[in-house]
């Protein structure tokens, strides 16, 4: 569904982002310390972890706190194990849920989780419960208004899987997720910058939601988002502004 509030719904998550900003700093910490683990502590040579760098820019962190994260990932600064876990789940209306946590806690985290979702109307799935209904893709999202026959060229050229015209005229772009940082950074050099670029989990079908049901989720999905060990969120909700 290219619904007219998707660039409403983008710029409200956007803005909720922002007020958590504390939050935002504590979660791209953990997500350079993982990714270095996992992929070593050159951004040339590791896409996760330059993702990553690009989201601390995009927060103003200090360079110092970068670098620290990184030798904490590498092994030369001592810090918290974090393992990664996926839960998945159903929210208001049958929407589906995936959360995404990185913690040095499981069974903290799984209380919290199962907690925040019973609590707002909400029910934990089981494994693979909902992740068939998302498309794991790089996605850019531009304005209304943006030239939609240059981006299109241009991501193209960069090797993008697809490029979507919504109906409120906004534009996105997606991509492989290995892909990514190399179609965000060719589409950069074109002029081209998103109002939002992330790796993310994308619904092949959203679950329409206004009202009271649009209010309940929003609650259960701002309860999910304020668990100190969830990292990301991804809903096929499209809540009515």
């Amino acid at each position: 569904m290219a619904g007219h509030s998707k660039w409403a719904n983008i710029q409200h998550r956007k803005g909720r982002q922002d007020a958590k900003r504390g939050k935002v700093f504590t979660r791209v910490i953990k997500e350079i310390t993982v990714a270095a683990k996992m992929g070593g502590g050159d951004p040339r040579d590791n896409p996760r972890l330059r993702l990553a760098m690009d989201k601390a820019r995009e927060a103003n962190m200090p360079k110092d706190t970068v670098e620290n994260a990184i030798k904490r990932g590498i092994g030369q600064l001592d810090g918290a194990s974090y393992e990664e876990i996926r839960y998945e789940g159903y929210g208001i209306g049958g929407a589906a849920v995936i959360v995404d946590c990185l913690t040095d806690n499981r069974v903290r985290t799984v209380a919290e989780v199962r907690h925040a979702f019973t609590k707002y109307g909400g029910n934990l799935g089981t494994d693979g419960s909902v992740a068939f209904m998302f498309k794991h893709c790089g996605q850019l999202l531009y304005a209304p208004g943006t030239a939609e026959d240059k981006l299109m060229d241009a991501a193209i050229e960069a090797g993008a899987e697809d490029v979507i015209t919504n109906d409120d005229g906004s534009i996105e772009v997606l991509t492989a997720p290995n892909d990514f940082v190399g179609v965000k950074e060719a589409l950069e050099k074109a002029g081209f910058k998103g109002e939002l670029a992330e790796v993310t989990m994308k619904p092949l079908n959203e679950t329409p939601l206004v009202g009271d049901d649009a209010a309940k989720m929003q609650k259960l999905l701002d309860a999910i988002e304020s668990l100190d060990d969830v990292q990301d969120v991804y809903t096929s909700a499209l809540l009515d502004e």
